[in-house]
C-alpha cells in the first residue's frame, strides 16, 4: 500500500502548535491574532470517495451558534483560509461563543492540507456540500448557519434548499450569482429558513442596487449593502463590519444596531502560523 497519503496528512497543519501566552495589558486583535477556542482538524468522505480536510473550530463553553463555512473560487485563490473565514475562526469563538467550520473544497489546498479530487465548477462540489451537511448533523453543531461568499455563495444557493430542517439560515457574503439558476433561486421561496446578502458597494459583480433586483425573486431576502466595501473584504475595517453583521444575525441582534466585537482582548492570545 503507498505511503503517499500518510506523508501528505504528515504535512497538514496541527492546530495544537499555537502557543498562548498572556500580556499583562489587553492585546490588541490584530489580522493574525489568534484567541483561544477548541480547535479539531477533521476529514469527512464524499459519495465519490473524495477526503475533504477541514478545521472545526468550538468555543470553550456554551455554542450559541455555528457558522458552516463555504468559500470562494479556489480556481482564483479561495480556500478555507480566506481572511474573513480565517478571522472568524480567530476571533468568534473567544469572543461571541460562535462555532466555525471552515473547508476545502476538491481539490483545493491549505496549511491544513489538500481535498481530494478537482474543481467542478460547482457541479460535483454537490457531494461536498452533501458530506459537510451530513458531519454537521452527525455532531449536532447547534444553530448552524451556512455562510457562503462569492462561490461558496453558489454552493449554498443551489443545494441547501433540500437541507431546510437541518440549517437555521443562510448568509451569502459578495453573491455574484452567476452560476444560480432562477429556477434553483425559486427552490428557496419552497422554504422559509432565512436568507441575507450582505453586499459590498464596490462588488466586481453585483453591487447593492442589482442585489435588490435579482434577489426580489426571494422576497423575504434581506440584502444589506455595505459602503466602501469591495468583493473581497480588504482591510481590517471591512472584515470587523462584516463579522460584527454576522454575528447579529446567528445572535438575534438587529442587524440595524449589529453587535460591536472587541478590538481587544484580555487573555491568552496566540500569533497565525503560516507554515508546516
Amino acid at each position: 500500500m503507498s505511503n503517499t497519503a500518510d506523508i501528505t496528512r504528515e504535512q497538514e497543519f496541527d492546530p495544537a502548535r499555537y502557543v498562548f501566552s498572556t500580556a499583562a495589558e489587553p492585546t490588541p486583535i490584530k489580522a493574525r491574532t489568534v484567541l483561544p477556542a477548541r480547535r479539531e482538524n477533521f476529514v469527512v468522505t464524499t459519495a465519490d470517495g473524495k477526503r475533504l480536510v477541514g478545521e472545526l473550530a468550538l468555543p470553550e463553553g456554551e455554542v450559541k451558534a455555528t457558522l458552516v463555512t463555504f468559500h470562494p473560487l479556489p480556481t482564483h485563490g479561495g480556500y478555507m483560509d480566506s481572511h474573513v473565514y480565517k478571522k472568524a475562526s480567530f476571533r468568534l469563538p473567544a469572543l461571541s461563543n460562535i462555532a466555525v467550520l471552515r473547508f476545502n473544497t476538491r481539490g483545493t489546498s491549505s496549511i491544513r492540507g489538500t481535498s481530494e479530487g478537482v474543481f467542478d465548477g460547482g457541479f460535483a462540489e454537490k457531494k461536498d456540500f452533501d458530506a459537510i451537511l451530513k458531519f454537521v448533523r452527525e455532531r449536532a453543531l447547534p444553530n448552524p448557519w451556512l455562510v457562503g461568499w462569492s462561490f461558496g455563495t453558489e454552493l449554498v444557493l443551489k443545494y441547501a434548499p433540500e437541507y431546510a430542517n437541518e440549517f437555521t439560515g443562510a448568509i451569502l457574503l459578495s453573491p455574484p450569482l452567476h452560476r444560480v439558476h432562477p429556477a434553483e433561486l425559486d427552490e428557496w421561496n419552497k422554504i422559509s429558513n432565512p436568507l441575507y446578502a450582505l453586499v459590498p458597494e464596490h462588488d466586481d459583480y453585483l453591487q447593492p442596487p442589482a442585489a435588490r433586483e435579482r434577489f426580489a425573486a426571494v422576497p423575504r431576502t434581506q440584502v444589506i449593502p455595505f459602503e466602501g466595501c469591495k468583493h473581497l473584504w480588504v482591510g481590517e475595517k471591512s472584515v470587523q463590519q462584516v463579522l460584527n453583521t454576522v454575528v447579529s444575525i446567528v445572535t438575534g441582534v438587529p442587524t440595524e444596531l449589529p453587535t460591536e466585537l472587541p478590538t481587544e482582548y484580555s487573555g491568552p492570545v496566540a500569533e497565525e502560523i503560516t507554515e508546516l
